[in-house]
């Protein structure tokens, strides 16, 4: 019974960071002096990125894979990735918007990875590939280009959400790591870049949603170039 439980422990320590990040958003009392909240909460969703890259793999690696864990994991990227980095964005970058304007886009970020787990759950994939834009890369990137708000128009930032909300629900394929051996002391390595990040983004806090971004916007680009490509 506890063997079985292993994965299902990293799938809600998943769901727990998100559930953090967005308590994080919208609280006017910042934890720490030299990282402001929405920096932590980005952090939170980086975090449970890892656990969600975890559970599918110890699941595998024990045997224990199930329809309770599937549906429970799912469940928890929608919070995690998808309602956090939503929320994020509208509290750094599009409160200051038409409400129209701002309600909509961040409600249609959620909707749309919602609709892309769904799709995960019931089609069949292609060996390799997931169909459309993972919803964890997509969170991801939303939550650390927030943090660039003061760099970047807002409306810039409406157009991006929209796009990353249209590439999920896409039919572009985009690598797939998930059964992609790992050595043993590959989660040894893990837990320390976490550990690290953790330290980086309390003494630099701008430096690790820069570190985080570019591989992210770089896997994104890269599926959606490889599909254009095969349409020609």
């Amino acid at each position: 019974m506890i063997r079985k439980s292993v994965p299902n422990i990293f799938t809600v320590l998943n769901l727990f960071m998100g559930i953090i990040a967005i308590i994080l958003v919208f609280s006017d009392t910042p934890v720490f002096t030299k990282l402001d909240n929405a920096n932590l909460a980005s952090i939170m969703v980086i975090v449970a990125m890892l656990m969600d890259g975890i559970d599918g793999r110890v699941a595998r690696a024990l045997n224990v894979q199930s329809e309770f864990g599937k549906e429970l994991d799912s469940l928890s990227d929608v919070v995690s990735f998808g309602v956090a980095p939503a929320f994020i964005m509208y509290n750094v970058a599009f409160m200051e918007l038409n409400p129209a304007t701002a309600w909509i886009t961040t409600a249609i970020f959620p909707i749309c990875g919602a609709l892309r787990l769904a799709r995960f759950n019931v089609i069949e994939g292609i060996p390799g590939y997931f169909i459309g834009l993972p919803i964890p890369a997509a969170g991801g990137i939303l939550c650390t280009l927030a943090l660039f708000h003061q760099e970047i128009n807002a409306y810039v930032l409406v157009i991006s959400s929209l796009l990353l909300s249209y590439l999920m629900i896409s039919r572009v394929k985009y690598p797939s790591f998930k059964k992609v051996a790992l050595p043993k002391y590959a989660y040894a390595i893990a837990l320390a870049i976490v550990v690290a990040a953790v330290v980086v983004s309390v003494l630099y806090p701008h430096y690790l949603s820069r570190m985080i971004f570019v591989p992210l916007v770089l896997y994104a680009l890269y599926g959606t170039f490889q599909g254009l490509k095969r349409k020609r």
